[in-house]
């Protein structure tokens, strides 16, 4: 194994430490990713959905006017650097369960703080020949999915190429910190930053941090029909291409494995004979770990005993619209020193779960 000396370390590559290591790279710092591909990776089986009005109550989700604009540039970015297609700006359409919502969302509509995220208020039925929308619906701009799995193919070839990638475990037993950086066998750095997902409530470093995995399932089902609009009400249904369209998403906080189950594929055909009017197949189920946290909220900033090591992760179901801005944040606090928002700083648990390392 050749040994290298790089500013930063990172550890893992799901969507987070992608985006992460593409931000150092960009501002001028060297790089070495470590992923082992073999590992559960739930970046690698999500829906990849980016939406600013989420949830029953339909709110706008947080911080969406930092987050939204600057992510749709950076990845149009990412494409062209990369030579790639990921990035899927699909109007999402959020069918009413009544008048009385669609009367609401028509004065939401004059309001500036909904108006850059609504394409079109729809006073009566939009797309009934798919779906059941006799109320009208939402449909909205800013919103889409990534192709996650195109993505992180995309990155692996360019880290590769760079000599910027090792395919193998990361054992942390065998990380030396100095006061200098850190060393591990033999790759030198100033840092060292951890990506790894779910895959950090093992970590040594920040094990105490109040991770909270979520178990996420997925169907692929193929319609006749061409969809032009991601249909999201109780699931979400991502048109990709030749029919087959993404449906989710569960939410299982206490069967935290890996495996596809009969109630979940239940759960999904219940809601999405709820929703749609056209008939579909099955075509396959995936499922996988979510890094969640205990107050929904991500876990970014250094280990309150050493300094040289830090953490990038607990981004849950938003990973796709989270990480392009929260990794620019890091990047500008571990190498400018620029504060980080309170709202994510992991200094937010060091009285209650981390100690001095």
């Amino acid at each position: 194994m050749t040994v290298v000396e790089v500013d930063y370390l990172i550890v893992g590559q799901g969507i987070a430490g992608t985006v992460l290591a593409d931000h150092f790279i960009e501002s001028g710092y060297r790089v070495l990713v470590f992923d082992d591909a073999s590992l559960s990776n739930s970046s690698k089986v999500a829906g990849g959905l980016y939406n600013p009005i989420t949830g029953r109550k339909m709110v706008k989700t947080w911080w969406a006017d930092k987050l939204f604009p600057y992510m749709l540039s950076y990845y149009r970015g990412l494409e062209l650097r990369l030579g790639a297609s990921f990035l899927n700006e699909t109007p999402i359409y959020r069918p009413f369960l009544s008048v009385k919502e669609q009367n609401e969302w028509m004065a939401k509509s004059a309001n500036a703080f909904y108006q850059p995220f609504i394409k079109e208020v729809a006073n009566r039925s939009k797309y009934g020949h798919h779906i059941r929308d006799e109320h009208g619906g939402l449909l909205l701009a800013q919103s889409g999915y990534v192709n996650t799995a195109e993505l992180l193919r995309a990155f692996r070839g360019y880290l590769l190429q760079k000599g910027a990638l090792i395919a193998q475990f990361f054992d942390t037993s065998r990380l030396e910190l100095a006061a200098s950086g850190v060393n591990y066998q033999g790759h030198k750095a100033k840092a060292i930053i951890f990506s790894e997902g779910t895959l950090v409530g093992g970590n040594p470093f920040f094990h105490e941090l109040p991770l909270r995995p979520v178990k996420g399932e997925l169907l692929f089902i193929k319609v006749r029909e061409r969809f032009s609009a991601i249909y999201n009400r109780g699931v979400f249904i991502i048109p990709l291409s030749d029919g087959i369209c993404k449906v989710g998403a569960t939410y299982d906080h206490q069967n935290l494995d890996s495996e596809p189950t009969k109630e979940a594929k239940w759960q999904l055909m219940h809601r999405l004979d709820e929703l749609i009017r056209v008939p579909y197949e099955v075509v396959s189920q995936v499922a996988g770990l979510r890094p969640a946290t205990k107050d929904r909220r991500p876990f970014l900033g250094r280990h309150p005993g050493c300094e040289q090591v830090a953490v990038f992760g607990g981004l849950g179901t938003k990973g796709v619209s989270l990480s392009p801005f929260l990794a620019r944040q890091l990047v500008n606090y571990m190498t400018g020193g620029i504060k980080l928002p309170e709202e994510v700083n992991i200094r937010r648990f060091f009285p209650l779960y981390l100690k001095p390392f």
